[in-house]
């Protein structure tokens, strides 16, 4: 498919948009350290990244899911309060991106947790909607978070930008084309290499 034909841009938030993967592992490594379970960024990487939190929580095997839920999201919004998780080129490419295409957030992490940070980067105007975790029954790598966002934009070839196994997953399984990256610091130079294909 030529890129002239998408119609839309879905973006993972998480590791695409914002430099959070290690934030999250920052946050979660905090607030399981109480319950004597310490774990690594290699492994956290490797097996939770991309995951939403209410998944996560009961892996750990300690606490109580719900609360150590909400420990964590708090850490983690002190943490973007605190060091706003945007590159400046990223800002600049996706206001670039936004006078071409339809776009919108897809992310399985919590509202209260992506759109404060797009608000005050003055990004969160750029997207026509915003889906977070609390938006579907089914997060990735199910296909719904992905066909709801093509639903909402009215869009019926998005190209979905992602950076983990299961948003591609999702992707695939929505049946939308994706690209996927290694991290924010290379977003903008894959993505629009494939987008002047």
């Amino acid at each position: 498919m030529h890129a002239a034909t998408y119609d839309a841009l879905l973006f993972d938030f998480d590791g695409v948009l914002a430099d959070t993967e290690r934030v999250h592992f920052s946050c979660w490594a905090e607030t399981l350290a109480p319950f004597g379970v310490a774990i690594e960024w290699p492994w956290y990487r490797d097996n939770c990244v991309g995951m939403a939190d209410p998944v996560l929580a009961p892996r750990f095997g300690v606490g109580d899911p719900p609360g150590l839920v909400a420990a964590k999201q708090r850490r983690f919004r002190d943490a973007l309060e605190q060091s706003p998780p945007f590159l400046d080129g990223t800002v600049a490419f996706v206001r670039e991106l936004a006078a071409s295409y339809r776009m919108a957030v897809v992310s399985s992490s919590f509202r209260a947790e992506i759109e404060p940070p797009l608000v005050r980067a003055n990004l969160a105007g750029c997207f026509v909607k915003i889906l977070c975790g609390d938006d579907v029954a089914r997060l990735k790598p199910a296909p719904d978070p992905y066909l709801k966002a093509a639903e909402l934009l009215g869009a019926r070839n998005p190209l979905v930008i992602e950076d983990s196994d299961a948003g591609v997953a999702s992707a695939r399984a929505a049946g939308f084309d994706f690209v996927r990256v290694a991290g924010p610091e290379e977003m903008e130079t894959v993505v629009r290499r494939y987008l002047a294909r």
